[in-house]
């Protein structure tokens, strides 16, 4: 009886540590009030903007305000530029939550860039080396691989390019392989001044894109090229563009994750 006890208190403590483990706390990556923690950088103008370029500071560029009692990360969009975590992450789950402003340049474009690694400038004379969930107007969630990333993913193959599917073909994508750019599942964006709900799942060299809650791009073995071989890339720092339109962000937070969530990839 003494031993059937023990076992039970056991396995109580079993389930309590991994009922912990499924249930980690939110980490704020945007604390809503300033920018701690995080390191600020401008690059190059935008295409007819060379003098607005010229004059962009990062506390213009990037800063915090109020809008109906709530603080808010906006990101102007006026010249190319990053706003980059200090801390590296792996084996995460990011929610972001962001609408467009009513300032726009080009257009409205932006980028969460995760796996980020290396020095601000290294892509497109802006960013650190980066995988890509695209967060640009019409192509919320697509993937595009910048420098020597690359990755696996099951696509469909499309008039102008690839398209994720999951019962598709797996090719391998990077500049070497068929391209940096792989278009999303489905559209499921919502329009213009309404919130979206990104949710990036990353663990191990799986990277899962979820635009308000609809599963639209798996990407697998995510690498990098090396002297000729895909190195496996399962970590890095996490960047937001600043790129052609005006950004507001409500939500900006990660867990660590044990394991991808039950049916994501079905």
């Amino acid at each position: 009886m003494r031993s059937s006890v023990i076992f039970f208190f056991f396995a109580l403590a079993i389930l309590a540590v991994s009922s912990c483990q499924r249930e980690a706390p939110w980490q704020p990556l945007f604390n809503g009030e300033n920018f701690e923690n995080w390191d600020k950088y401008i690059g190059t103008p935008l295409d007819g903007f060379e003098e607005l370029a010229g004059k962009a500071t990062t506390e213009k560029v990037f800063s915090v305000v109020e809008e109906n009692g709530e603080n808010f990360l906006r990101i102007s969009g006026e010249v190319n530029g990053s706003l980059a975590t200090r801390d590296t992450f792996s084996n995460y789950y990011l929610q972001l939550v962001y609408k467009w402003g009513d300032e726009v340049y080009t257009q409205r474009n932006s980028g969460l860039l995760y796996h980020s690694f290396g020095e601000f400038g290294e892509a497109h004379d802006t960013w650190m080396v980066n995988i890509e969930c695209q967060l640009m107007h019409g192509r919320l969630g697509d993937t595009y691989l910048m420098n020597n990333t690359t990755c696996e993913t099951p696509v469909e193959e499309v008039e102008d390019g690839f398209r994720f599917s999951k019962n598709g073909a797996v090719k391998k994508f990077g500049r070497e392989f068929n391209g940096p750019g792989i278009q999303k599942g489905q559209d499921a964006e919502n329009p213009i001044g309404e919130w979206n709900t990104v949710d990036l799942y990353c663990f191990d060299r799986t990277a899962v894109h979820v635009i308000n809650g609809q599963t639209i791009m798996v990407n697998q073995k995510t690498g990098k090229m090396e002297n000729g071989d895909v190195v496996p890339l399962t970590s890095g720092k996490i960047q937001l563009q600043s790129e052609g339109g005006e950004l507001l962000v409500k939500t900006f937070r990660i867990k660590p994750l044990q394991e991808l969530p039950a049916g994501l990839l079905e």
